[in-house]
């Protein structure tokens, strides 16, 4: 008879959802995915189906345990981690008055710059959250001023992950790590900011109650727990935020390791042992949990960027039959010389978090010359995604000091090529996990510490092994590192254009409309 026990992993992200089946040392037994799509109906809009979230988390959790074959009781419980900063608006009958509103959508802008401009350095001292249209309190006050018909009928301001709690139990809740990527938390005192709140135009009654994010809920709505197969009491774990426990996942778990995330966007995050606020609000500071913080940077621009450069340098005509497009896209990047023949790219397209914090922020080539192929642009572009990744590392560094470790995960970690140049880019041995499932393992490490299975998250270290590091090669480092304060140059010189830019954009393209 197998007494063997297990924890679900669920982390709903920004276009699918994943459950993974752990044993409680950490071996995955199984996953399910299931995607869904980004809504953009407008250019600065970016949303999601609530529907098609739920029932992800639905089925995702009733596929794992049933490709496992795993019995009911053996589950010790299910946790969750979830992307940060999304927004939803719920009315005195508990129904969504909008789609969840995700972290890349960028409505607030304007509400940020304005907010900046009065009292935003003091809030982001309070709350860690930079003030970038992405946050939550950014986006209730574009709601306050430019929807206020829909401001007014709001109950609660939610996320996505405490819908799908409220779905599940009848109960709004928040842990404090996602709470504290909402720009509405304070960060140092656990508890929802009276200034921040006071800009929002909104009471504490009309949020989630925060709690730890080890804090466990039973009582599931009787038919969600038939349909799942599974106890109305099996214990659901808060969890956390993505970002936070995708550290907590690949070991990262003190100030001596730096993680780097890198999938459709991109991340460089430490964790430290109380709250941390750059004097410059470069950074963001978020809660882990209770005892630690995650500092760091999040970049709209990762592999999504990468994916746009296929689609637009990438036309191959050699016979593909023993390696996939990507793979031959990649073999050609390798064959350009480090630097890309002096063209520097600065992967701004979709605005842009850290290191500038600027929603209107546009991408940019530069040093173009008539041998300039499409080659180069291609290598330009993924050398412009990891110096933008070192801009953060190196501005973490700056605060915190250099890391022993760098540990590296994402779906880019999937490409050899990738993975060398990001390591001369940063002139630094980087580790990548076995595992890939770092958010979802994070949730789980948390929801074995509610269950008292263990004692302190730092246990994660024994689940994580890494099967792959590498060496920067000198000779391209050095070309690295003679370019980096350079590109570092343009970009902040640039970033004092973005508004102007912008706003020219804008103007043409009402022109062009008009005209057509």
């Amino acid at each position: 008879m197998d007494l063997s026990q297990y924890v679900i992993g669920v982390d709903i992200g920004t276009t699918s959802t994943k459950a993974v089946l752990f044993q409680t040392d950490g071996m995955v037994m199984g996953s399910a995915y299931e995607f869904y799509p980004l809504i953009k109906e407008k250019p600065e809009f970016a949303e999601q189906e609530l529907t098609a979230i739920y029932d992800a988390v639905l089925n995702t959790i009733k596929q794992v345990i049933l490709k496992t074959k795993v019995a009911a009781e053996q589950i010790v419980n299910i946790s969750f981690s979830s992307a940060m900063h999304s927004l939803i608006l719920m009315d005195d009958d508990d129904q969504p008055l909008t789609r969840s509103i995700t972290w890349a959508d960028n409505r607030a802008n304007h509400c940020a710059e304005q907010l900046k401009a009065t009292n935003g350095s003091e809030i982001y001292q309070r709350t860690g959250t930079p003030i970038h249209p992405m946050s939550p309190l950014c986006k209730i006050i574009w709601f306050k001023e430019q929807q206020p018909e829909l401001y007014e009928q709001t109950k609660k301001f939610i996320g996505v992950k405490e819908y799908v709690f409220y779905q599940l139990f009848g109960k709004y809740v928040v842990d404090y790590s996602v709470a504290s990527s909402t720009g509405l938390f304070n960060i140092h005192d656990l508890t929802w900011d009276s200034l921040a709140l006071k800009e929002a135009g909104i009471t504490i009654e009309q949020l989630p109650l925060a709690v730890s994010p080890t804090t466990q809920i039973s009582g599931m709505k009787e038919e969600v727990a038939n349909e799942l197969g599974l106890s109305p009491n099996i214990p659901f774990v808060l969890g956390g935020s993505d970002g936070c426990l995708s550290n907590l996942g690949v070991g990262a778990v003190d100030s001596k390791s730096v993680a780097i995330t890198i999938g459709t966007s991109a991340a460089v995050r430490m964790v430290t042992d109380k709250p941390y606020v750059d004097t410059d609000e470069r950074t963001f500071c978020y809660v882990l949990d209770e005892n630690h913080y995650v500092v760091g940077g999040a970049i709209n621009n990762g592999g999504v960027i990468m994916d746009w450069a296929k689609k637009q340098f990438f036309h191959s005509k050699m016979a593909l039959d023993k390696q996939g497009e990507y793979e031959a896209m990649m073999d050609l990047i390798a064959s350009v010389p480090t630097g890309s023949n002096g063209l520097l790219f600065h992967p701004y397209l979709n605005g842009e978090r850290a290191p500038l914090w600027q929603g209107e922020a546009r991408g940019s080539f530069f040093g173009l010359h008539l041998m300039h192929e499409e080659k180069h642009f291609l290598r330009a572009v993924l050398e412009g995604i990891c110096l933008n990744i070192y801009d953060v590392l190196h501005e973490i560094t700056e605060q915190a000091g250099k890391p022993d470790k760098i540990i590296a995960t994402g779906g880019f970690s999937q490409s050899p090529v990738w993975r060398q140049l990001l390591t001369d880019v940063v002139q630094q041995e980087i580790f990548i996990p076995e595992s890939f499932e770092s958010s979802c393992l994070g949730a789980v490490v948390l929801g074995l510490k509610s269950a008292g299975i263990i004692d302190e998250i730092k246990a994660v270290k024994s689940m994580v092994g890494f099967e792959r590091h590498h060496q920067p090669n000198l000779q391209q480092s050095a070309i690295y590192k003679d370019i980096f304060p350079f590109y570092r140059k343009l970009s902040r010189q640039f970033s004092q254009n973005f508004e102007e830019l912008c706003q020219l954009q804008q103007k043409n393209s009402i022109i062009d409309s008009v005209l057509k």
